[in-house]
């Protein structure tokens, strides 16, 4: 079996996950101290939506702003690796975020594994007066943000002259600690147009759904791949659930649904990691079994923290 890496969210309230804490300090207590738990309990890496608006509708609830929160977290754990899933290119100028990205690798010790996509929460974008232009547009940005950041991570000065972004000589410095730059996570759906993205930029992709879903976008990747000449077997395939962990059968049927969106029972069950720690481990086979290696989750039993400790105590060990 291939080494296997698991990361978790930490509850930063953007799926409403801290609303039955009423002070915001109090909130933000309760993130630092899951992060910390996560690293205590062994996990590889934390993970940050970036959004400023709850789901599944704007309610005027508590969400910690993603790189504030990040630099933050660096500051209070020392091992466990810091990621995004995923940054939203249309919110930050590109070389802004390459002078954010190299900061938060050095103050981190060289931690950072940079998650970017297009954006697609369009309530957000008119909410903060950001463009929000049509799909092919958003993934021609995000294509040239990933050029002008891996530039500027590694080259002195950068001038750059595309169809979204136009820079002159931007310095960025530190350079980042990893080499030859941090891992690039990128995210979305999209097909033919951010997979194409994927294959010629990303060390990392991950991919959503159940299991022929997932099977089918990392067919289409490696067609891409080919397409471009890169390996396809270069780009770790990840899978970013729902889990909800009880020990026993009895357990998880009385929780019912936990979907923040609403889902059914059965479809949400069977497209997330719910269940017993068996029941758990055996769809993360699954999807080992199609190629993923690295499994991200969310806990959908936040600010409680037991669907994590059991991940971590009696799934992990049995894969």
């Amino acid at each position: 079996m291939p080494d296997l890496t698991f990361g978790v969210f930490i509850p930063q309230g953007w799926k409403m996950e801290l609303a039955s804490i009423a002070d915001p300090q109090d909130k933000w207590a309760k993130a630092v101290e899951v992060a910390v738990l996560a690293e205590d309990l062994g996990f590889d890496s934390l993970w940050w939506y970036d959004h400023f608006h709850n789901v599944p509708v704007a309610a005027h609830e508590t969400v910690f702003e993603c790189w504030t929160t990040v630099a933050a977290i660096s500051q209070r754990t020392s091992r466990i690796r810091l990621g995004q899933m995923v940054g939203c290119n249309g919110y930050r100028n590109p070389a802004l975020l390459a002078k954010i990205t190299s900061t938060v690798d050095v103050i981190s010790g060289g931690r950072l594994d940079w998650g970017i996509g297009a954006g697609w929460y369009d309530h957000e974008f008119r909410g903060y007066g950001y463009e929000f232009p049509a799909p092919k547009v958003r993934i021609g940005m995000l294509r040239e943000a990933v050029e002008i950041v891996k530039s500027m991570w590694t080259e002195p000065d950068t001038t750059y002259d595309g169809t979204y972004y136009q820079l002159e000589g931007a310095q960025c410095d530190p350079k980042p600690l990893q080499s030859p730059h941090p891992p690039i996570l990128i995210g979305g759906g999209g097909e033919q147009l951010t997979l194409r993205v994927v294959a010629r930029h990303a060390t990392h992709s991950n991919f959503g759904g159940k299991p022929h879903e997932w099977a089918h976008k990392a067919e289409v990747l490696k067609g891409h791949c080919t397409d471009v000449g890169r390996d396809y077997d270069e780009i770790t395939k990840t899978w970013s659930p729902e889990v909800f962990i009880r020990e026993t059968e009895a357990e998880v049927t009385a929780a019912g649904s936990r979907s923040f969106w609403g889902e059914p029972v059965d479809s949400w069950t069977a497209g997330n990691l719910v269940g017993t720690p068996e029941q758990v481990a055996e769809k993360i086979q699954t999807y080992v079994d199609l190629g993923c290696t690295g499994f991200i989750p969310w806990c959908s039993d936040y600010p409680e923290t037991e669907s994590m400790r059991l991940l971590a105590e009696k799934v992990i060990p049995q894969l």
